[in-house]
């Protein structure tokens, strides 16, 4: 854009967000833990922390559900897994050589 006449312009508006870099499994900083909160009682397992692409993240996302044989969802960065899978989900991550993860929580 170099020129606009509309007086509400806002060149912020068109500018696109580069999206972050996946970082690699060694560095991710993801934190499991369980979730109860506004979800009627139900237990979920609740996966933090991810720094990337959406894409990573969704695939990771299937990936889990499909380990723990699960429904969830992925959005706001985070990955929610329906039942308590901590232990399967931490195992399996430090497999994939996601060495800094955590659980968190009680």
């Amino acid at each position: 854009m170099v020129f606009s006449t509309n007086p509400n312009f806002d060149p912020d508006d068109y500018i696109e967000e580069e999206e972050k870099e996946t970082l690699s499994p060694e560095k991710q900083n993801l934190r499991i833990m369980l979730d109860r909160k506004q979800r009627k009682g139900k237990t979920v397992t609740l996966i933090t922390g991810f720094e990337g692409k959406e894409e990573d993240l969704e695939a990771l996302g299937k990936k889990l559900k499909n380990l723990c044989g699960a429904g969830g969802s992925v959005k706001n960065q985070e990955i929610l897994i329906q039942g308590d899978f901590r232990d399967k989900i931490f195992d399996h991550l430090q497999k994939d050589g996601f060495t800094r993860t955590k659980k968190s929580g009680g």
